[in-house]
């Protein structure tokens, strides 16, 4: 069966969640600072306590979210579902287990699901920040996952 293709425009606002774990949070900060006047430029999402503390530190405007062990990492990830977020800026700590790292991983497959860019380190969330596409409309094309799943059904209920 041959793969169908959507295309899926992000808009020139780009819509970003700001993860971090607690060992993170603080380059996540000052990873924001460094960045705030690009970051004004578009709609902006975070976890819990990531959210909190980014707002009173920056004054930017934030939605945020449960706390990720609360549900904010599956909040952030119905949002990708739903068209909402198309990056995340997710700074993890390799070094600490997390009791949430189920949440993690599925965030991390949605993502690649939908095609969104994902950060998970600061070299990579300076890369997105610098890019081109930031500041301008992208395109992507990715499977049409609704439309394989119903050819699927279909095929099981003839």
């Amino acid at each position: 069966m041959d793969k169908k293709i959507i295309t899926v425009t992000m808009e020139k606002a780009k819509h970003i969640a700001l993860i971090a774990h607690d060992g993170k949070k603080d380059e996540l900060v000052e990873w924001v600072i460094k960045y705030k006047e690009t970051l004004k430029n578009h709609v902006l999402y975070a976890t819990g306590t990531t959210g909190a503390i980014l707002k009173k530190k920056t004054g930017l405007d934030i939605t945020i979210f449960n706390s990720g062990p609360l549900g904010g990492d599956q909040q952030i990830g119905s949002r990708i579902v739903e068209g909402e977020i198309n990056i995340i800026i997710f700074l993890c700590d390799p070094l600490e287990s997390q009791p949430h790292e189920p949440d993690v991983r599925a965030l991390l497959r949605i993502a690649m699901v939908y095609d969104i860019p994902f950060a998970n380190n600061l070299s990579t969330a300076d890369f997105i920040m610098t890019s081109q596409f930031l500041d301008s409309e992208y395109s992507r094309e990715i499977e049409d996952y609704k439309s394989a799943i119903q050819a699927r059904m279909e095929k099981y209920m003839e």
